[in-house]
């Protein structure tokens, strides 16, 4: 069994990667290639290549970089043939090969692009400088600049896939000579990068032999103990099943000579950290792993696939949740083949894949493998890619629509990184069209998948014909109608029914949207409150010069930031009208906790947009409480205090609890109303007394009952207006002080005292 062949989908790629590196010797500097030896590994496969442009851009290399070096101590230059030998393993054309070969210079020497372009032409030197602004950006070890880089690393590399492409074997050569670096912190950060960033994108466009030999090396670094007890396993077993593996492989080639198929044969071991992943992922122990040996299969024909499918399967038992048809569906990056596993010899369960040669082509270099001559020029043949289910602007145009849809950095980060390692789900709409979403999507992750209209309208969907639950997984085959209403409305928990970048991203930015329509509405409304207040006609006001004048760009703008609170009226006012001073508290010139504003001043990820609140009359919460809403029966959704006596009732009903929380604008501008209880004195001017304290702590009483009446003692009830829970405890405070007041309390801390 050929050991050092590698997987393809974690397993797609080819032998090569096999040469990645030993368990525990660094690897000796390679052989460089001639100037002549790189124009013929080129012309081997591209007869018409400009071999004069090849030579030019190698003596241009080689010269300019001088007496650079490597940490290895070898000549710079080494560095850009070999990232230019990478890209003649994978036939790429020519220009892309001098790309490679000029890479660094403008970076590393004091060429500029303007001589690129003047000696080998416009293309070489925009794909030159894509990959040198590539180089400027560091993916450092803070979340938030790691994040803002790979944004910028995706804008760049979807311009033109070449740069790439160019950057892939530039990093993979560079893991290659990674243990050249004296610096421990310094490799891991390459490593890091590497496995996170680089692998991933490699994979998503179908590289597999490049991805592959880079996670190997970067997890040799990262963990290197893991590593060697993976290869000293697989080893072992390797020796240990080594009769029933060659068994297996003779029984398959017999298989084939008498159904008369033509069939190249492979064997292959799983790649260390992808079987890595596997246990770690799985939690599952080594023996586990279904494809820890397994054979590829390679035909001429695609109608040939399925023939070997029957053969095998009449040969030997297949394990039914095993079976993968990645031929009628292929993955998003192009890859094809069949898979399935089998019970073979010595009831040893082994993977099959099957595939055409044209399939294991693109199962090895993805978008690499449709370079070459159309029409009597060598390039990428867009043709080709499609027909094999690769089409390489839309395979980086989920993190391209992320970006659009204004995700902030270290969400992008984030779903990119979901895009990149997730497995697929295929799904299809109600007339056929496959939609391939991650594994664990949902149906608004579909309904965006479609089109932002149509994920903004969402408001159920049906499942093979049947209504279901937002929240239900899709499955492989599944056919999802989505029900749409007529405004778009974000779905009420939307973050817990989507898991795709593209639909989370679009649902923040409508609710952005909507959000900054209903603050600008409301700021417009409190500033023309604060006019009339001051005896002035909105009318008569120049909003846009206001604006200006209060230090905004637009009117907009100015409403906006008074709708969230981050400014007051009172503010405009006093900016706008030279001389004019706002009360220090003025009831009227806030907006009052009730159920018509109730809405702009409470939000909760669960709550439904616009809707109806009402106030638990029970304990009255005010801005600074910790809150709750309890959707009661025929009353619709309440606030409560978390510290509510009334919430113990619904103990048993989490499904009707909903966590909310003050807006920023309930903080700054709201008015509400405490209720609070008081034992005082049964004496002559009592009344009078707890006014003034009230008064001269800033609060305006609304209402006074007398709940109980004693000989020595009265009870009152009183109802505030306060702006927030700070200023009720100031007035509980100075009511405490008072010598005539025996107790102070909030009504509901009284009930809980009780």
């Amino acid at each position: 069994m050929d050991g050092s062949a590698l997987s393809a989908e974690d397993k797609g790629a080819g032998d090569t990667a096999g040469k990645a590196v030993s368990a525990d010797a660094p690897l000796a500097s390679p052989h460089v290639l001639s100037r002549e030896e790189l124009i013929a590994k080129v012309r081997a496969y591209h007869p018409r290549v400009k071999s004069e442009l090849l030579g030019a851009a190698y003596d241009f290399a080689k010269l300019h970089h001088g007496e650079q070096t490597r940490d290895s101590g070898d000549a710079y230059y080494s560095h850009p043939v070999e990232v230019a030998s990478l890209l003649a393993d994978v036939r790429l054309d020519e220009v892309t090969i001098v790309a490679g070969l000029l890479h660094d210079v403008v970076e590393d020497t004091g060429i500029d692009i303007g001589d690129i372009e003047v000696r080998f032409g416009a293309d070489v030197a925009e794909l030159v400088d894509g990959v040198t602004k590539l180089d400027a950006l560091e993916f450092t070890s803070k979340e938030s600049a790691q994040a803002e880089n790979f944004q910028k690393f995706i804008l760049a590399t979807t311009s033109d896939l070449r740069v790439l492409l160019v950057k892939l074997a530039d990093r993979l050569h560079n893991m290659r000579t990674l243990h050249f670096r004296k610096k421990a912190e310094s490799r891991q950060r390459t490593a890091r990068e590497t496995m996170d960033i680089y692998a991933p994108l490699a994979r998503r466009v179908g590289l597999y032999t490049l991805a592959a030999e880079m996670e190997d090396l970067a997890f040799q670094e990262l963990n290197p103990e893991a590593r060697r007890a993976i290869l000293y396993r697989q080893e072992e077993l390797a020796r240990e099943n080594a009769d029933d593996l060659d068994r297996i492989d003779g029984d398959l080639r017999q298989l084939m000579e008498m159904a008369g198929i033509k069939a190249k044969i492979k064997g292959r071991r799983k790649q260390p950290y992808s079987l890595w992943r596997k246990l770690e992922r799985k939690s599952i122990s080594f023996l586990d792993v279904a494809d820890l040996f397994a054979f590829r299969i390679i035909v001429e024909e695609v109608e040939e696939c399925y023939r070997v499918l029957g053969e095998v399967h009449t040969l030997w038992a297949c394990i039914p949740d095993r079976f993968r048809d990645y031929i009628s569906v292929p993955k998003p990056n192009g890859y094809a083949s069949l898979h399935t596993t089998v019970r073979a010899a010595g009831n040893r369960r082994v993977e099959l894949q099957i595939r055409t040669r044209a399939m294991d082509r693109t199962a090895e270099f993805g978008v690499a493998a449709h370079w070459g001559y159309k029409n009597k020029s060598y390039g990428f043949d867009v043709d080709s890619a499609r027909a094999a289910g690769l089409d390489p602007a839309a395979n980086l145009e989920a993190f391209a629509e992320l970006i659009q849809d204004g995700a902030e950095p270290s969400e992008f980060l984030e779903h990119a990184k979901l895009e990149m390692y997730r497995e697929h789900v295929f799904a299809f709409s109600p007339k056929g069209k496959l939609i391939i979403l991650p594994a664990g999507a949902m149906p608004l992750d579909f309904a965006y998948a479609v089109h932002s209209a149509v994920g903004d309208t969402t408001i159920g969907a049906k499942i093979n014909g049947e209504v279901k639950s937002l929240r239900r997984p899709l499955k492989n085959g599944d056919v999802v109608e989505i029900l749409r209403g007529k405004t778009p409305a974000p779905v009420i928990g939307w973050e817990a029914m989507t898991l795709t970048g593209r639909a989370r991203s679009a649902i923040r930015k409508l609710v952005r949207e909507r959000d900054q329509i209903e603050f600008r509405r409301l700021g417009v409304g409190l500033i023309n409150m604060a006019l009339r207040r001051a005896g002035i006609d909105p009318i008569d006001v120049k909003m846009t010069h206001t604006a200006q004048l209060a230090g905004f760009e637009n009117r907009e703008e100015m409403a906006e930031a008074v709708g969230r609170g981050r400014v007051s009226s009172a503010d405009i006012m006093e900016a706008a009208f030279p001389g004019y001073r706002a009360e220090r508290f003025d009831a009227d010139n806030k907006l009052r906790l009730d159920s018509e504003h109730a809405p702009l001043l409470v939000s909760g990820t669960d709550l439904t947009p616009g809707v109806t609140l009402h106030l638990g009359q029970c304990c009255c919460p005010l801005p600074g409480d910790r809150i709750m809403g309890v959707q009661e029966p025929e009353v619709g959704l309440v606030v409560h205090i978390a510290s509510c006596p009334k919430l113990a009732e619904y103990d048993d009903h989490p499904e009707l609890w909903v966590d909310l929380k003050w807006t920023e604008l309930a903080k700054t501008g709201a008015v509400a109303v405490g209720r609070i209880r008081i034992n005082a004195a049964n004496e002559k001017g009592v009344l009078a007394k707890l006014c003034t304290a009230v008064a001269q702590s800033n609060g305006n009483i609304i209402r006074i009952a007398t709940s109980e009446r004693g000989t020595d003692f009265t009870e009152l009830v009183m109802e505030i207006e306060v702006e927030d829970l700070k200023r009720l405890t100031q007035i509980l405070a100075a009511l405490r002080s008072l010598a005539v007041v025996d107790r102070a309390v909030r009504d509901q801390e009284l009930e809980d005292d009780e």
